[in-house]
């Protein structure tokens, strides 16, 4: 199966660059796999597809700040709030860092993308500002790097005082103060993403009031946006190609809730994965671990039955996944609507529900 088959023309303009003032104003497509087709809705209307006996399974990982900027040992640093004046320049010396996936418990050594990497060596040291340092301990493919931080205690005050908001790479300005709050969830609650599960964004609490008031249950899931989310897919042949693993969890009760469910509705590919990952094993039951799945047309799915989700890049593991569950002909056409009737696209854009 050849990756060039999932591709599409998109309008450089209708790149969300920024949130809508009202989180549940966007636009909602409604794609309808029984009899192929689709409608024009708004996102208000989500609530109206639920019924009782439904699931809606939400991912509950919290985005933090995880682009972090340093200078190496024995090179001229510059005050905290001085640095990267402007989004993907460097300054001179500059080392900009987006840790990616915790290593161990108390959060010390991660897996992080290191630009400009080259230079970086084994055994350098990066610091950051207020008394915060690193190591590299190890180098891996495409600029990944393992880093390993010289601090006692938590890290992640150092991480929210002296990080950026990781805004995707096609939103093409710098994070602002206000994209703490909006690039995040109403319902995220553990720290660990370095991308937000898109599909939740549109959710409010008066949204979510109203799927209850529709006899819907509501469980969560936690996956830790990662590598194996956005980084780009590597190879044409689809069956050759990998995804990094990515940490989830799973607790009893929710587990529970989506095993007492008619009818599972995913927001966001994110739960898809987490979700389908423990149904490969039979009944979802409680569990934690990490999740690698790679699903393309052909995947079996044995949990979702519906999905919320947002507008994806071509050529991606997440436009794939849609692709393998409404169909790679009837999403790419209703792709085509959405770009023609200027659907607003990809993390702070529109959205659609496929039935």
């Amino acid at each position: 199966m050849d990756l060039a088959a999932f591709d599409y023309c998109l309008p450089e303009e209708l790149i969300a660059q920024e949130p809508l003032a009202d989180r549940a104003a966007s636009r909602m497509l409604v794609v309808h796999r029984a009899n192929q087709c689709w409608e024009d809705r708004a996102f208000r209307d989500f609530p109206s597809y639920l019924k009782a006996g439904d699931c809606l399974v939400l991912n509950d990982s919290r985005v933090f700040p995880a682009r972090l900027f340093a200078h190496r040992a024995g090179t001229h640093s510059l005050p905290i709030g001085k640095r990267n004046p402007k989004r993907h320049e460097h300054l001179s010396g500059e080392v900009e860092v987006l840790l990616v996936r915790s290593l161990n418990r108390n959060h010390t050594e991660w897996t992080a993308l290191v630009r400009p990497g080259r230079k970086m060596r084994v055994g350098e040291r990066l610091r950051f500002g207020d008394g915060l340092e690193a190591e590299i301990s190890s180098r891996g493919e495409f600029g990944e790097r393992t880093i390993r931080f010289l601090t006692q205690g938590d890290p992640f005050p150092h991480f929210e005082k002296l990080g950026h908001v990781p805004l995707p790479p096609y939103i093409k300005r710098s994070d602002r103060a206000e994209d703490r709050e909006r690039y995040q969830t109403v319902f995220a609650r553990e720290p660990g993403s370095v991308a937000a599960p898109t599909a939740g964004l549109h959710f409010t609490p008066e949204i979510l009031q109203a799927c209850r008031a529709r006899g819907a249950g509501i469980a969560y899931v936690t996956l830790h946006v990662g590598l194996g989310t956005f980084q780009p897919l590597r190879t044409e042949a689809l069956e050759q190609a990998r995804l990094h693993a990515e940490q989830f969890s799973i607790t009893a009760e929710n587990a529970a809730a989506m095993r007492g469910a008619q009818r599972l509705i995913m927001a966001g590919t994110t739960t898809v994965r987490a979700v389908e990952t423990a149904a490969v094993r039979g009944p979802i039951e409680e569990q934690q671990g990490e999740t690698d799945i790679f699903i393309y047309p052909g995947f079996e799915f044995r949990a979702t039955r519906a999905l919320l989700t947002n507008f994806h890049l071509p050529r991606t593991s997440l436009l794939l996944l849609v692709c393998a569950f409404a169909g790679t002909e009837l999403t790419l056409a209703a792709y085509r609507h959405a770009v023609a009737q200027r659907y607003r696209f990809y993390s702070y854009g529109d959205c659609m529900l496929i039935l």
